[in-house]
């Protein structure tokens, strides 16, 4: 008997975690005192077993208590805001998650339930929400699951103004597969009617961008978006946002219209089909707590809501007005470091009729917000014996948004493959689900295919590309989509001759490709540096993308007696602020002839390095607006400094096959085929 209560199927066929829109889902067991199980027992999350016991003991059927001492706080009225609980030393007690709140139940507003929905949102086949997840054709969805299953995709390539779209439909042969029918302005979107009305007084048209953007992500493609800049950050974040609030709204407006539905017909032949196993759909994942904060207030501007509840408590936890960096920063670093840079995070986001609810359960959110780093350390691991691993709550991810991806690959990008991984998989434990009205294609596993997956990053990079590839299995397809590059090279060049030598060396397969760049640098750059003992050598900048390649270096210049006439300092992501001012000044002065640099830590400090006379790049940056600072910016500012005849200062460029995505934004499009295939192995460019 008990193994059937577990199963929870529901007189109302409602799921605990979408039934009322009003009405907050228990708290989770692992929250629980062990003494709270004959209240659980008695509580509506268990219906058969408190009808049983009911019809056993000839008892009364209790009525559902609220949980008010569990936190030892009071509830607070429903037509106030919510503020934070008693403050306290938060770090001290282990069982507190400091990202999540107590939720008491609430009781549902006196309104009846059909008022909570709109009626003039009637089903719509049209609508790609209700034809891709709410009434998909069954035998397409078949047909195309199946060719996914073994690997089988139609690519067709569109070329419009700048812009390439790489579009794959699963199927074989040749592919006539386009674009979706363009979208012209917010007007023409199938949204939800409050959300539309909110929308059209704050969106009128759509750029350049949005318009390139809108009919791929709004028809439930996966999407890679490869051209994510600090001028266009604003709209793709509005774009996704609208998209994401959409999905949460229209899911819970049909399982709402279903429970009036049930609760009118009261049929055992009525099988409505609108939920997953747990009520969490949208996952947004953020490098830093201010992308968090540009995210909650552009959701907060478009659905403009009545309450913020815990919104105090947010602010002091992820806002930071504070100054930090002055006008010489670069645009795109004060835009990801400025404010709160805090790369530990994970909000549970959920929505009622009037409120928007912060740090809620994660089995209570329809939003989950959260660093890789955040989600990964609340997932658990393995080796934590004492925590089992928890990934229920990403088992009905329909929609995830990646923002900033390209700052997520300077941070551990285990992390984000280790998230992918745990989606969409079958829950382990059964969280209150009613079983009678989860989607078919959940039931059968295939939840992967029905997902969506939108990806925004400023340039594409291998591990971009594999995800991509490996992840992103919708049924309905995908499309990347980047633009033609000019070449970071020639904006260097303008105004400013410096010779730019690119050498290409071979290397036969990826994981050949470290020693052989490795070989290629000591025997034949290294040499050009160590002759007249070393005397030419002095303002030698090497930048080295990778740290275990820079290790490797490292390691050479101070063990091996070929280099030994050359002084050098290092600065990496890992160099304090007082260990990178010696290197730097050391470099300055003349003390050390060589100094070796980072990718990551140009990204996280963006230094200003004098004293550059000759830049060697071990390898090619994933950034290019990298390149253009360090061979660029950093010899001009040199030789102003210096009073150097310009043009003295010369780039000398590592490349193999495998940096092909590379080494197109540097060259452009137009000549990275001819430097990956010619015969001839140096390109110079002046």
């Amino acid at each position: 008997m008990t193994s059937l209560a577990n199963l929870c199927y529901r007189s109302s066929g409602s799921e605990s975690g979408e039934s009322d829109e009003e009405e907050e889902p228990d708290i989770p067991e692992d929250l629980e005192d062990s003494d709270d199980e004959e209240e659980e027992d008695a509580s509506g999350a268990r219906p058969y077993l408190s009808l049983m016991r009911s019809l056993v003991e000839d008892a009364p059927r209790n009525a559902k208590r609220r949980k008010l001492d569990h936190s030892g706080t009071q509830e607070t009225p429903p037509q106030q805001t919510q503020e934070d609980p008693p403050t306290g030393d938060e770090d001290s007690n282990a069982n507190k998650d400091v990202d999540h709140v107590e939720e008491p139940e609430e009781a549902p507003e006196d309104a009846p339930v059909e008022d909570l929905f709109d009626d003039d949102d009637d089903l719509d086949a049209s609508d790609p929400f209700e034809s891709h997840f709410a009434a998909p054709d069954e035998n397409v969805v078949s047909s195309r699951v199946k060719d996914i299953q073994k690997g089988q995709w139609q690519l067709n390539r569109t070329v419009q103004n700048t812009w390439r779209f790489f579009v794959n439909t699963p199927g074989t042969g040749p592919s006539d597969a386009g674009l979706p029918k363009p979208i012209d302005g917010p007007a023409d979107l199938q949204l939800k009617k409050k959300l539309q009305d909110s929308v059209s007084d704050k969106w009128t048209s759509f750029g350049q961008v949005e318009k390139q953007l809108a009919p791929i992500i709004f028809n439930n493609l996966d999407t890679l978006f490869c051209e994510r800049t600090t001028a266009n950050a604003t709209d793709i974040r509005r774009m996704a946002c609208v998209h994401a609030l959409n999905h949460v709204f229209k899911t819970r407006d049909r399982v709402i219209k279903d429970n009036a539905r049930l609760a009118r017909e009261h049929s055992d032949d009525l099988e409505l089909r609108d939920q997953g196993f747990t009520r969490p759909k949208v996952l947004i994942l953020l490098p830093t707590r201010q992308s968090c904060v540009k995210m909650v207030e552009m959701i907060t501007a478009i659905c403009a809501p009545d309450q913020q509840e815990n919104r105090k408590r947010f602010d002091e936890s992820y806002v930071d007005k504070e100054a930090k960096f002055g006008a010489d920063k670069p645009a795109d670093f004060r835009d990801l470091f400025e404010g709160n840079d805090d790369d530990m995070f994970r909000l549970g986001v959920k929505f009622t009729r009037k409120t928007i609810k912060y740090f809620a359960q994660f089995y209570n959110s329809d939003i989950l917000i959260a660093s890789p780093l955040g989600l990964r350390m609340a997932i658990g691991s393995e080796e934590e014996k004492e925590k089992k691993l928890d990934y229920d709550f990403l088992s009905s991810i329909e929609l995830v948004i990646v923002d900033q991806a390209d700052a997520l690959l300077m941070q551990n990008w285990e992390h984000v493959e280790y998230i992918f991984e745990h989606l969409n998989l079958q829950p382990r434990d059964a969280h209150g689900c009613d079983f009678s009205r989860v989607r078919n294609w959940y039931l059968e596993d295939q939840a992967k295919y029905f997902r969506q997956t939108l990806i925004f990053s400023a340039f594409n990079t291998p591990e971009l590309s594999e995800l991509f590839r490996a992840s992103c299995n919708n049924w309905a397809g995908k499309v990347r989509v980047q633009r033609e590059y000019h070449g970071a090279m020639l904006q260097m060049l303008l105004g400013h001759k410096t010779k730019q030598t690119f050498s290409r060396f071979e290397a036969k397969s990826p994981l050949d490709d470290p020693d052989a760049r490795f070989a290629y640098f000591s025997k034949a750059v290294l040499p050009t540096l160590t002759r007249n003992h070393g005397r030419d050598a002095h303002g030698t900048l090497v930048f080295i993308p990778s740290y275990l390649d820079f290790v490797r270096v490292r390691n050479y210049f101070a063990n091996d007696p070929a280099v030994g006439n050359l002084s050098f300092g290092t600065i990496s992501e890992y160099a304090d602020v007082p260990e990178a001012s010696r290197a730097r000044s050391h470099f300055l002065n003349g003390r050390h002839k060589v100094l070796l640099y980072t990718e990551r830590a140009h990204h996280f400090r963006r230094y200003n390095i004098k004293g550059v006379k000759r830049v060697i790049m071990y390898g090619l940056p994933d950034n290019p607006i990298f390149y253009e600072e360090i061979a660029g910016g950093y010899l001009r500012s040199s030789e102003q400094a210096m009073k150097l005849e310009p043009g003295q200062g010369s780039v000398r460029v590592m490349f193999s096959k495998y940096d092909v995505l590379k080494l197109e934004r540097i060259v452009g499009s137009q000549r990275v085929g001819r430097m990956i295939h010619e015969r001839g192995d140096t390109f110079e460019f002046l």
